[in-house]
């Protein structure tokens, strides 16, 4: 445990202590499984993790044993492809919020209580529009002085809300991310529709191998902006808020930690790609040209968008594999040899061989 702690502190540095077919002729296979939800979940970059535990490491806490409630190997820590299942981050963040009792877990300029953000989305439900909502919500906010100022500026048929964070002195990536993930959710929630952000502005550089920014927010991510802000079109401010105090109550019921899991905002074309592939576990591999015709391009159109996102479906198929079989490993309800069989290996050891260029590690680091 020395090392691994060794291992962070250098890491994170003083200033960073997060197929199926259409059933009715011309419905899309996207469109059925999307809604249907028949896609594997993506796991989540070790990163995220390490960034949670950049917190406990300046904090104190017991690191060992947190990790530990969230069945997460402290092994993985130290190499840098690992991934953990969106579940287990979760774990790991209500494990924080308890010993914590801060919603920002030591992010704010002083503590914020459990509950501080469900008071104020109560505060900010009776307002007129989603523009006086903002304003309520920033109003609200001085009252917990741990809680970022919120502003809105709209300007040429865009929005821009920033999240003022110069109070704080260690803008850890995760946190910003998940501040600006979970006002973007709510606004959306408020007002019962769907609001395209066209871009998101971050303080921090970007990092090698954090790979889930599309599924948070997406939208195009600007990185050591210095700022924290989401911009989107300026009509949706004028739009009403339709939400009731009984409605809070469930959209509450897993935040701020469901926002790292609630994955329904991907738009990227390999995204979409992956929601078709997905079916592949549990029936025959889509072909290029069958993903082309679902996505109404022709294959060599697909081909050409997806190198521009860095990615080909090869590798979006093996992505689906480890995911598939990180999950399986972490739930350990199969054996080694049982899941390389499902997942079309010929032998355990060629599993095996894919799994550590996918992870940097053997199967068995995964499993409890």
């Amino acid at each position: 445990m020395t090392e691994l702690l060794a291992f962070l502190t250098e890491l994170l540095g003083p200033a960073q202590l997060a197929r199926l077919r259409g059933s009715r002729p011309g419905e899309s296979r996207f469109r059925l499984m999307f809604i249907g939800g028949s896609t594997t979940q993506p796991t989540v970059p070790i990163q995220r993790v390490q960034a949670l535990v950049g917190i406990a490491l300046t904090q104190g806490w017991d690191i060992e044993s947190m990790l530990g409630a969230a069945e997460i190997p402290a092994d993985l820590l130290s190499e840098g492809r690992s991934r953990v299942t969106t579940e287990q981050l979760s774990m790991l963040v209500r494990q924080l919020w308890r010993v914590t009792d801060d919603e920002l877990l030591g992010f704010g300029s002083q503590p914020v209580p459990r509950g501080t953000f469900r008071l104020l989305c109560i505060a900010v439900l009776s307002a007129a529009n989603l523009q006086s909502a903002i304003a309520r919500f920033d109003d609200f906010g001085r009252a917990a002085p741990g809680m970022p100022r919120i502003r809105v500026e709209a300007e040429n048929d865009y929005a821009r809300v920033s999240i003022d964070i110069s109070k704080i002195s260690r803008p850890v990536d995760l946190l910003v991310d998940t501040l600006i993930a979970v006002t973007h959710r709510f606004f959306t929630w408020a007002i019962g529709r769907r609001i395209p952000l066209r871009r998101v502005d971050v303080p921090y550089d970007e990092q090698t191998y954090v790979d889930d920014y599309d599924l948070l927010f997406g939208a195009p991510v600007e990185f050591s902006t210095g700022r924290c802000a989401l911009v989107f079109d300026a009509d949706a401010l004028m739009a009403p808020i339709v939400r009731d105090e009984d409605a809070l109550n469930e959209f509450l019921r897993d935040a701020p930690a469901g926002v790292l899991t609630r994955r329904n905002y991907a738009t990227s074309v390999s995204n979409q790609v992956r929601v078709l592939l997905s079916g592949g576990l549990s029936g025959d591999w889509l072909t290029v040209e069958e993903i082309a015709a679902d996505l109404l391009m022709s294959s060599q159109t697909l081909r050409r968008k997806l190198r521009e996102e860095h990615t080909s479906p090869r590798e979006i198929k093996e992505e689906i594999l480890r995911d598939a079989a990180i999950a399986s490993l972490v739930r350990g309800d199969e054996t080694v040899a049982a899941l390389s069989r499902r997942l079309g290996f010929s032998e355990p050891s060629a599993f095996s061989r894919a799994f550590r260029r996918w992870t940097g590690s053997r199967p068995g680091s995964y499993q409890r």
